[in-house]
């Protein structure tokens, strides 16, 4: 079977496979629908894509001083050497570009042959723009945080068109000891990147990158880490092994960290399913699972509660909140909690997070964590912060008019008043 990731079979001509992709790509401007000769990753990041101007030009969100303190802060800044030894003199060499992104889809590097650099400026493939899905449609770096998988793009199958006569490849990079998204690394250039080689690539760099990660801070032993942030299904890391538990035993893990002093079965049967009807059995039968899983020393009973140092990146942001950090707590924000699951005890946790972390970024009113906020899914339709977010930006900086378009397209979905856009909310 043929890798879906890859975006060209051997033996297939190029030209003939752009002219076909490109005339998909019209249809599917025009009608909505793409054709099945589309790859399915491709048509669905179409679809994803829809709404933007197929001749938009991605937004530049950071640059200068800004820019530079936050590479330097970014986990990725750690392991730049390594893409620099692994992919900056092929990219060098190869005339194509070396790319490393955020897990916002936020440039942070681009480096590579000079005059391929000077041709990719015109796009606005430079640091500090927005390159994710939602602001530059289908793209490797974009399309790979996307999925959360690696994956190449060839030519036609980009969405936005000044981005057609480019190939590209990325591969999303994830922290070892929780698993949260940290960004995606990526190779940019023209047609002969599309082969097998430059795929296998970044995968092997994206590996040796959170390879190196894990050796900087090394695994302690017997420490549970969870993560729940912006995934259906809570994964764990355990010794350097990684679980991933169902739908029923995440919820139940995550109502048990939010509640350290244990809760009883009827407790947890009302959090869970939302009935006091419930059969004990069934929740019993859970968590007898659950214990199977975790370990008989891990989870206690009478009432049900967790032992041993078990760490959760939702209580890290909770944890941030409360020691007056923001950007702290947004940087460990990977997404709502459990988005897929409808559990009350977890649903009610949801909004709370979200809830205060949203409070905590508007109060701050700094414009790096406004412009975060925004590019995450509970800030992206978050009027009130890209109100804020463009009150606290100057004139001149290159992110208002984004923020202006987006304040006025919400005010339009919402059927507001554009006089009152920019007004401060009343306390």
């Amino acid at each position: 079977m043929a890798d879906p990731w890859l975006a060209l079979e051997f033996g297939v001509d190029p030209a003939e496979r752009i002219a076909q992709v490109g005339a998909a790509h019209e249809a599917f401007l025009a009608a909505g629908a793409a054709p099945r000769r589309v790859r399915e990753v491709v048509r669905r990041s179409w679809e994803r894509s829809a709404r933007l101007d197929p001749e938009a030009t991605p937004p530049v969100d950071l640059t200068d001083d800004a820019l530079a303190s936050y590479r330097a802060a970014h986990p990725l800044a750690q392991v730049l050497p390594l893409f620099r030894d692994l992919l900056g003199g092929i990219a060098q060499d190869g005339a194509h570009l070396m790319a490393v992104c955020d897990a916002y889809g936020r440039l942070l590097w681009v480096e590579g042959h000079p005059g391929v650099r000077r041709h990719a400026e015109r796009m606005n493939f430079v640091p500090g723009a927005l390159w994710d899905e939602r602001h530059a449609g289908t793209n490797a770096p974009g399309t790979a945080l996307a999925v959360d998988h690696s994956v190449q793009i060839f030519a036609t199958e980009h969405f936005i068109r000044p981005v057609q006569r480019w190939t590209c490849a990325a591969a999303p990079i994830h922290d070892p000891a929780t698993g949260r998204l940290l960004g995606a690394v990526d190779i940019t250039g023209g047609d002969h990147l599309a082969n097998p080689h430059s795929l296998a690539l970044v995968r092997a760099t994206a590996r040796a990158a959170e390879a190196q990660l894990a050796t900087d801070r090394p695994v302690e032993p017997g420490v549970v880490t969870v993560t729940a942030l912006g995934r259906d299904e809570a994964e764990l890391r355990v010794d350097g092994r990684r679980i991933r538990l169902g739908r029923r035993h995440s919820e139940l893990l995550v109502l048990l960290l939010h509640h350290p002093e244990g809760r009883t079965g009827e407790q947890l049967g009302l959090d869970v399913y939302g009935d006091d009807r419930l059969l004990p059995v069934t929740l019993r039968a859970e968590l007898s699972r659950l214990r199977r899983v975790l370990g008989p020393e891990l989870l206690d009973s009478r009432p049900y509660r967790l032992h041993g140092t078990v760490r959760a990146d939702f209580t890290t942001v909770a944890d941030r909140l409360d020691q007056g950090d923001p950007a702290g707590a947004l940087d460990a924000y990977s997404g709502p909690l459990l988005p897929g699951s409808d559990a009350p005890g977890v649903t009610r946790l949801r909004r709370l997070i979200d809830g205060q972390l949203r409070a905590a970024v508007l109060a701050a009113a700094d414009p790096a964590l406004l412009a975060a906020w925004t590019a995450t899914p509970a800030g992206a339709d978050d009027l009130t912060a890209w109100q804020a977010l463009a009150r606290a930006l100057p004139v001149g900086a290159a992110r208002r008019p984004l923020a202006l378009a987006r304040i006025h397209q919400l005010a339009t979905e919402y059927d507001l008043p554009r006089a009152t856009l920019l007004q401060r909310p009343r306390n």
